[in-house]
């Protein structure tokens, strides 16, 4: 039996709440790039594992630190004058058995190929340097990976929580900055950066988005065209939030910091569409929660789910499960407004019987507790006993952590 317990909320929907903030950090920006790397990394070595060893071995890449270079920037073009250094950290299995992989290799050619794929001017050969620093874990830990069985045990006493549904601000939030960095804007903005940032702040009906978003050096030759670009994409971004966001009005500011008549010094521009490339590092971590969002009026949990292995870390299983759960209770249970989801493990113990998997309600107005409570305690129960699938999906990459 496991131990579940539903309760009812009478809390005020964030959506009904008259203050709401909420942050995105983009597919460039220094803490994303950790995150997506490690994750990718970690998806690279269990792919690796199954195959020479026939099943996951223990590693929690976890601890990843990309250090900022230096650039010479000029409209124009520019130099990269110093490299950016990726440090990947923690634990991974080398040998089983008297047969070893090369972790190294498999770890820096797995971030190469994720920068190739999301950074369009970064040469991972040409802009970065790496440092793999991975060795073997506890005895303790690498044991329970010596269990045979279709679900391990937690090697952790960790706990983490989800939500469901996402906020308008949020949707709003984290599909403005999907936009920016689409294939679709950057065909018609391909002089823009990747390294994009959004805070919403909702004041009742009135949502208010402060982007961060660099503009390329070579596409850019003086002052009076990197206003114009920017006016031209301040549009644009204008007109995609109006589509959806409907219920009140909507405010954007694009890159507040620029001052005309200052030069190089009143724009944001960049060289590689990173600000790693010069100004701010990265670590695993600091950056969006895996549901993609980082929003201050809800509960966070403080693990950082990427790198962690998928098959036993319950930093990464729960922190992406609880969202989940959330999810499909929130889909099958109907006059749900809101729902929270709670797991917290116990070391040692399987990570199918959490030490107590809880779930928050708040209900529509005239919906009774005892008509949902059973069945997203149904739900709950349900996910769990099928965790040794969504545990294989974690290690295929099927879920993002960012």
């Amino acid at each position: 039996m496991r131990n579940i317990v539903v309760e009812s909320l009478k809390n005020i929907p964030v959506s009904e709440q008259q203050i709401e903030i909420v942050e995105r950090k983009g597919v460039g920006h220094p803490d994303y790039i950790c995150d997506a790397v490690m994750d990718g990394i970690s998806v690279a070595l269990s792919r690796e594992y199954i195959k020479s060893f026939w099943d996951i071995m223990h590693h929690n890449v976890d601890k990843g630190l990309l250090v900022a270079g230096g650039t010479n920037k000029r409209f124009g073009g520019g130099e990269v004058t110093k490299p950016m250094e990726l440090i990947i950290g923690d634990r991974a299995t080398r040998e089983v058995g008297g047969k070893r992989i090369d972790v190294n290799t498999i770890a820096i050619n797995a971030a190469k190929e994720w920068i190739k794929k999301n950074l369009r001017f970064v040469d991972p050969d040409a802009h970065l340097t790496y440092r793999v620093v991975l060795f073997p874990g506890s005895e303790e830990l690498t044991g329970i990976f010596k269990t045979k069985g279709a679900v391990r045990a937690a090697n952790d006493t960790s706990a983490a929580v989800g939500y469901a549904p996402l906020s308008e601000t949020e949707k709003a939030v984290l599909q403005t900055e999907n936009y920016l960095n689409s294939k679709e804007f950057k065909r018609v903005f391909p002089d823009t950066g990747e390294d994009i940032k959004v805070m919403g702040f909702r004041n009742d009906r009135e949502l208010n988005m402060t982007i961060a978003m660099p503009f390329i050096c070579k596409y850019i030759e003086s002052e009076e065209a990197y206003f114009k670009r920017k006016d031209e994409a301040l549009e644009a971004v204008n007109e995609f939030v109006g589509r959806f966001f409907l219920k009140g009005k909507v405010n954007i500011y694009l890159n507040t910091l620029d001052k005309k008549g200052k030069g190089m010094d009143g724009m944001y521009l960049s060289l590689l569409g990173t600000s790693a490339e010069d100004a701010d590092s990265g670590q695993v971590g600091r950056g969006n929660r895996v549901n993609g969002v980082i929003a201050l009026n809800r509960p966070m949990g403080t693990e950082a789910a990427a790198g962690k292995n998928p098959v036993s870390h319950v930093g990464k299983i729960y922190n992406i499960l609880t969202h989940r759960i959330a999810n499909e209770i929130y889909k099958e249970v109907k006059g749900i407004k809101e729902v929270y989801v709670w797991l917290c493990s116990q070391i040692g113990v399987p990570i199918d019987h959490p030490k107590i998997a809880s779930a928050h309600l708040i209900l529509e107005q005239g919906v009774s507790f005892g008509s949902v409570s059973k069945k997203a305690e149904d739900v709950i129960d349900s996910e769990l006993k099928n965790i040794a699938r969504f545990c294989a999906e974690l290690a295929e990459g099927k879920y993002p952590v960012c």
